[in-house]
């Protein structure tokens, strides 16, 4: 019997995240607490824009795209959440750039973690993800319950079971 095997990756769903800024974004023109405040949130490149005229308005619309994540079953480990930074014209600007692939230390540290789970599957490295393969579909299961347990605060996803 050939090996078993997934990957282990750090994204989103891109489009999950559209559908939930698109959500925010109604909510923004719509609340009454933000009528007035220039609130907006929108796709700026690769990265997520908020904007509003106070400190206090970008942190109440991060909070909303937070919720509108949660419902749509989106982790909230994907967000990169940057700082409030005054902008132009009196309005403050939040950037938030969405977590892609896993980064190297953290990888070895959980290729590091499966190895000394003493399981009989084998992890490598591959750019930015990890592909975990056994003999044993059971093992397998084992190494995602130890990943999902201790994820590195990172958006986990398993992929590309074999």
């Amino acid at each position: 019997m050939a090996d078993s095997s997934f990957d282990v990756v750090a994204e989103v769903d891109r489009q999950e995240v559209d559908n939930a800024l698109n959500q925010t974004s109604k909510e923004l023109a719509q609340r009454f607490d933000f009528k007035g405040t220039g609130a907006s949130i929108r796709w700026s490149g690769e990265d997520i824009l908020i904007e509003a005229n106070s400190e206090e308005r970008v942190e109440a619309a991060l909070d909303v795209l937070k919720t509108r994540m949660v419902k749509r079953k989106l982790s909230q480990k994907a967000l990169d959440v940057g700082e409030v930074k005054p902008g132009s014209g009196g309005m403050y600007r939040l950037e938030i750039s969405l977590v892609s692939g896993i980064p190297k230390d953290k990888a070895k540290e959980m290729v590091k973690l499966i190895k000394a789970s003493k399981l009989k599957v084998t992890p490598s490295m591959q750019d930015e993800q990890i592909r975990v393969s056994s003999k044993s579909r059971d093992a397998l299961q084992e190494v995602q319950a130890l990943l999902r347990n201790n994820d590195q605060d990172l958006p986990l996803r398993f992929t590309n079971y074999k």
